[in-house]
């Protein structure tokens, strides 16, 4: 396994991971190896069509948010999304996720 991490920029909402800080808008700033940057790819992957199954649910009017299996694997995911920026992310991100309370004490959990 490569240990020769990068220097990666995120923005949490779009889902986009880059080299650059020019490329577009970026939320945080972490520190990864190319394994770590794929998982992160695939978190935000897995939450890309949980969204569109969340999209497809919010048309059936019957069907309660609060019973819905597609949010809770988002809400487990992008937690995961967060713990994972935690981890790698300089001081500046580790404290924007705390400030968040998104976490709620589980920063330290290998994510």
């Amino acid at each position: 396994m490569s240990e020769n991490k990068k220097t990666y920029y995120i923005k949490v909402e779009t889902g986009e991971i880059t080299q650059s800080t020019t490329d577009s808008a970026w939320d945080f700033k972490i520190e990864a190896t190319d394994e770590e940057i794929t998982s992160l790819r695939e978190y935000f992957d897995h939450n890309y069509s949980n969204e569109w199954k969340s999209f497809v649910r919010a048309h059936i009017p019957f069907m309660e948010y609060h019973n819905d299996k597609d949010n809770d694997a988002y809400d487990k995911t992008i937690k995961k999304v967060y713990g994972m920026i935690y981890e790698l992310g300089d001081e500046e991100a580790r404290s924007h996720i705390e400030s968040m309370g998104i976490l709620d004490g589980d920063e330290n959990q290998n994510f």
